[in-house]
């Protein structure tokens, strides 16, 4: 991939949103030079904990969010995804959270579903690029 800035969805549930927030304090430096995206309470958590970072923030989930990064992915307006889901916990929205993971599969996107996923991904896209 040429050195250009990537397209990033940021994506958590509430139980796993402050792995989530954790996981971008982490890579912040290398996430800045990205163009990120998130849902609802995701972006602005990840704001508030990263303040050099900007993400544009979607509607939450459950209320067309996770369709908006959808549509992204499908338009190809997406080069990564990293959503944090919660396994122990039922979502009303379940069948807009297996779109998405079906959605980020057409597409051929790398997504990463937890931390450790996620930490691989982005030495990936960051180290590997020189940007890490």
């Amino acid at each position: 991939m040429a050195d250009r800035a990537l397209r990033i969805a940021l994506v958590a549930h509430d139980a796993k949103k402050e792995a989530l927030v954790g996981w971008a304090q982490a890579w912040s430096e290398a996430l800045a030079r990205h163009r990120l995206c998130g849902t609802g309470t995701s972006a602005g958590e990840v704001m508030e904990a990263c303040p050099g970072l900007r993400v544009e923030e979607l509607l939450s989930g459950p209320k067309g969010g996770d369709l908006q990064v959808g549509a992204r992915i499908a338009a190809r307006e997406l080069d990564a995804l990293v959503f944090f889901p919660d396994p122990e916990s039922p979502h009303p929205h379940e069948n807009d959270v297996q779109a998405l993971v079906r959605i980020s599969l057409l597409a051929d996107i790398p997504v990463a579903l937890n931390r450790t996923s996620a930490d691989h991904l982005a030495e990936a896209m960051f180290v590997v690029r020189g940007q890490g």
